[in-house]
């Protein structure tokens, strides 16, 4: 099981919406968290009312990244737990996306997981009590909606990198551990907030109120949140899950699936002249 109290935990997007709820939590279990985050008035505002140390990131910069991690070092001495929560949600037809679209949301999104993990894992495997990394995905990855179709990629792809890092982390025998966040509707403002580094660009994303998109839904604070991934990173669950009454959204896509491997096996028995 993973130690919380007294542990250094890095949490990018820290500054608010899930990741500030993250780190509140940790705090209060006794970790001592950094704060990474691009948005530089709102990370020096959350740092101070929290009390702890923040540092400016562009997750999409594997350089940046490196530089957040040689900070902690040269302050600490160690990284123990790390939470590569960054994301932004916009949203877009797959049809209107632009190259650059792409890029940006998938630098951000995908990209930012894989530098966060190219750059902290080595720094976990050589502490001698390892560690744990926490990589942010979504419902969206299980159950892609309409209009989240970029966004939507991108956090499958964190649950499948995440899910082959924890087989290979135990087969190995590693000490680290990894567990995926897959947050349901929580009340930040990932849909309006995500969109001011692409105020002066050709885009399609647009902003939205995801309060307006999905009426009726259970709605978390990030604190609550919060206290998921804390109690996923000490008991080392693979995946934290926060809305497990949305589990019919998954075994709808399931259902479709294993359809097309029944038809797929009568296609097979037939050709087969069976």
């Amino acid at each position: 099981m993973t130690a919380i109290a007294g542990a250094v935990a890095v949490v990018t997007g820290g500054a608010s919406g899930i990741g500030r709820g993250i780190a509140e939590e940790l705090l209060a279990a006794g970790a001592h968290p950094v704060l990474a985050d691009l948005d530089e008035a709102t990370l020096a505002a959350t740092s101070k009312e929290l009390g702890v140390e923040g540092i400016i990131v562009d997750v999409a910069d594997p350089d940046s990244v490196a530089a957040l991690a040689d900070a902690v070092v040269r302050r600490y001495g160690r990284v123990d737990i790390v939470v590569n929560n960054a994301g932004v949600g916009p949203q877009a037809p797959i049809a209107a996306l632009t190259l650059d679209d792409w890029k940006w949301l998938l630098g951000i999104n995908l990209f930012g997981v894989i530098h966060g993990v190219h750059v902290f894992l080595p720094l976990l495997q050589a502490n001698p009590h390892g560690g744990h990394l926490v990589n942010t995905a979504s419902m969206a990855a299980f159950a892609p909606p309409i209009g989240l179709g970029a966004y939507s990629v991108a956090k499958a792809g964190v649950v499948a990198l995440t899910e082959v890092l924890d087989a290979e982390l135990r087969a190995e025998g590693s000490a680290v551990r990894a567990t995926v966040l897959v947050p349901g509707s929580v009340r930040t403002n990932i849909g309006e907030g995500s969109l001011r580094d692409r105020a002066d660009k050709d885009t399609a994303f647009r902003a939205f109120d995801p309060a307006a998109a999905l009426p009726g839904v259970q709605w978390l604070t990030p604190q609550e949140v919060g206290r998921i991934v804390v109690d996923a990173i000490e008991s080392d669950e693979l995946y934290a899950i926060t809305h497990p009454g949305q589990w019919s959204r998954v075994t709808s896509r399931i259902e479709r699936i294993g359809a097309a491997f029944e038809r797929a096996a009568e296609s097979a028995e037939l050709a087969d002249g069976g």
